[in-house]
């Protein structure tokens, strides 16, 4: 198979419940992910559902962060994808499960290709 990118998943378990549903926090860790990784944000979505939960989605220069919260079960879905060099995924996971204090984090890479 020919890889054209790397997907990671990650169920983020046991994370701060206050983090999770802070539309500001969420945005400001997608962002602070992509600049870390060297890479132009180039278009993004969020929304904060009532009571809670958030979804969003950043678009950057090579890759896409999207997230799901449920601050009512502790609980983040979020995929990483990445196609090219310009991106790290892992470090990427790892700031990500960090910043949202996840004590049960499980990470899946998946390769995308052909």
């Amino acid at each position: 198979m020919r890889t054209m990118g790397r997907h990671f998943l990650l169920d983020l378990k046991e994370c701060n419940k206050d983090r999770l549903d802070d539309l500001d926090f969420i945005k400001d860790v997608l962002h602070y992910v992509a600049k870390d990784a060297g890479n132009a944000v180039i278009g993004e979505s969020f929304h904060r559902f009532l009571p809670q939960g958030i979804s969003g989605v950043v678009l950057i220069t090579g890759a896409h962060l999207c997230i799901h919260t449920w601050p009512e079960y502790n609980y983040a879905a979020i995929d990483v994808f990445t196609y090219g060099d310009l991106f790290r995924p892992e470090e990427a996971a790892k700031l990500i499960i960090d910043r949202l204090e996840s004590g049960n984090p499980s990470v899946v890479e998946l390769k995308r290709g052909l």
